[in-house]
């Protein structure tokens, strides 16, 4: 990735991947069955909301996947989406909007009023439970009757604490394999972004605004379920996991 000139938007939007990916190596294997759920419920072309988008990477592999697709990206991260919005630069498909979703109003800024499927992934942790329950509310009102919301991320079942410490301290140790064969870490990759002339300002904005980590929750899956039926959904269920992650797809 050239960080001299910061014009490689695409090469960004990879080394973000590849950040993500230290963290979450079946990364794609959710982002799979997440599509799988889109065209099986929703069709081919189907008008998506990016919610927390981030760099795009669901709406990428959106468009690989179904080219008749429309994606709007929303999210409040000013590098983030600088990388997205130069990704994307002459797709009249997509679009982007900044906005923060604890705000009661960051619905009106969208250019629909309904959607065919919200998607969101290794996002919403940053926000704690009631905050994430009154999102949940606004995104029922946004998805259409027979539309789908989906939900991946860090969804840990508190019932079984050696599994999950057996599971993480393996995942740890891949994690620090990889690390010494020179894989970015999250704060590795933010101080390149840092260094990057059209990304510093940017970079400086976002943790302004978020600070280093935000320190939402991880409720289990079945949390999530619940929570999504309550807010307006008929049917909702976990449609993927591993030990400490899980898809779960509401219906409306």
């Amino acid at each position: 990735m050239t960080t001299t000139t910061g014009a490689d938007w695409q090469a960004w939007q990879e080394s973000w991947d590849r950040q993500q990916e230290w963290y979450m190596p079946d990364r794609e294997e959710r982002f799979r069955v997440m599509l799988d759920m889109v065209e099986a419920l929703v069709g081919p072309a189907p008008r998506v909301l990016d919610l927390a988008c981030g760099t795009g990477s669901i709406t990428a592999r959106l468009l690989d996947r179904l080219p008749g697709a429309t994606s709007t990206g929303v999210d409040l991260d000013p590098a983030l989406l600088t990388i997205a919005e130069g990704t994307f630069a002459g797709d009249d498909r997509v679009s982007f909007v900044t906005a923060d979703l604890t705000d009661p109003g960051w619905t009106s800024a969208l250019p629909y009023d309904s959607y065919d499927a919200v998607l969101t992934a290794t996002a919403l942790h940053w926000l704690h439970s009631e905050p994430l329950a009154v999102l949940y509310g606004r995104v029922a009102e946004l998805v259409r009757d027979g539309g789908v919301f989906m939900n991946a991320d860090h969804m840990i079942d508190e019932s079984t604490p050696r599994i999950n410490a057996a599971e993480r301290a393996q995942r740890h140790a891949r994690m620090d394999e990889a690390r010494k064969a020179g894989a970015l870490d999250w704060a590795d990759w933010w101080a390149l972004a840092a260094r990057d002339p059209l990304l510093a300002e940017p970079t400086a904005r976002r943790f302004e605004i978020y600070g280093e980590h935000a320190d939402g929750d991880t409720p289990s899956a079945d949390w999530h379920v619940r929570v999504l039926r309550e807010k307006g959904f008929g049917e909702a269920r976990t449609v993927w996991r591993s030990p400490a992650d899980a898809l779960v797809l509401a219906l409306k």
